[in-house]
């Protein structure tokens, strides 16, 4: 992915856009020497007329590409999804700029790309949203899958100091399937509406800690869990164990990932319904 930023515009109704395609994303976290970490990133403007919201979307412990170095058909599609609805979408990548592939099978405690680097990188995505011509900085939102759902709740989360001092902080969340056990063990405090979108079945982030979590945090907290879905239900691939995954639910005995296609069109749905609620979209935006 290309490491200049992109700075040509296109003209949408009298309102200059940054143009579709890679762009460069200073994260708030820092390097030795106190530079701040910049993370290549892909930017999906919709085609509206005036100011729009805008999502930055966390990608998981897996990374933001495929396994042909291509940005990954999730985030391809969620980012044509939202931008069908008005909304404008960001893609960070947290793992490229500090020399990783995955961290899917690294422990959980020895992680070279930890929860408070990835809070900062959410931060600084919605710091850039925020300046973009185009964006309705009082309309700003975090998704993220898997770790980039934990990290939602890390930094939509008013304990955490960094959360209750950003500049800009987003209007709402979406976490699918985030592992929440951190959140309920310290606590959460949101600083908008969280919906979380959970398999009931899930294995590796197992949901009932996020209930947990939405009971003690209160009514700004939604939830949906899907009977018989597990981690990664929105996806298409079929279901499959992997075994070199530590952690989960059975710790040694792997966890089990893939699709489930009723799930995957419900939580469309939700997400939609939740989305034009909390942005106040009409059915025909744009």
């Amino acid at each position: 992915m290309a490491r200049r930023l992109i700075v040509a515009v296109l003209l949408a109704g009298g309102t200059l856009f940054a143009r579709a395609g890679p762009v460069e994303v200073p994260s708030l976290a820092t390097r030795f020497g106190g530079t701040a970490v910049v993370l290549p990133s892909h930017w999906f403007p919709a085609a509206t007329t005036g100011p729009a919201p805008a999502m930055v979307l966390l990608h998981g412990c897996g990374g933001m590409f495929d396994a042909r170095g291509r940005l990954g058909e999730r985030y391809v599609e969620m980012a044509q999804r939202l931008n069908a609805m008005g909304i404008h979408a960001l893609v960070p990548d947290s793992l490229g700029p500090r020399g990783e592939k995955e961290i899917c099978t690294q422990r959980a405690g020895a992680r070279r790309v930890t929860m408070v680097e990835r809070r900062r990188d959410a931060l600084g995505a919605l710091q850039w949203l925020a300046a973009q011509p185009g964006v309705d900085a009082k309309r700003l939102a975090l998704l993220g899958w898997s770790n980039g759902g934990s990290t939602v709740l890390a930094a939509t989360d008013l304990n955490q100091p960094e959360v209750r001092k950003a500049s800009v902080k987003p209007a709402l969340a979406v976490a699918f399937y985030p592992g929440c056990e951190l959140a309920q063990q310290q606590g959460y405090q949101p600083v908008g509406p969280l919906l979380m979108l959970l398999g009931e079945d899930d294995d590796w982030t197992p949901a009932a800690a996020c209930k947990v979590v939405a009971a003690q945090a209160g009514e700004l907290v939604q939830w949906q869990a899907y009977p018989g879905a597990g981690h990664g239900f929105d996806g298409r691939g079929p279901v499959r164990h992997r075994p070199e995954v530590p952690g989960g639910a059975h710790p040694g005995q792997g966890v089990h990932v893939g699709g489930q296609p009723e799930a995957r069109a419900a939580a469309a749905v939700r997400l939609q319904a939740f989305l034009r609620a909390q942005f106040a979209l009409t059915a025909h935006t744009p």
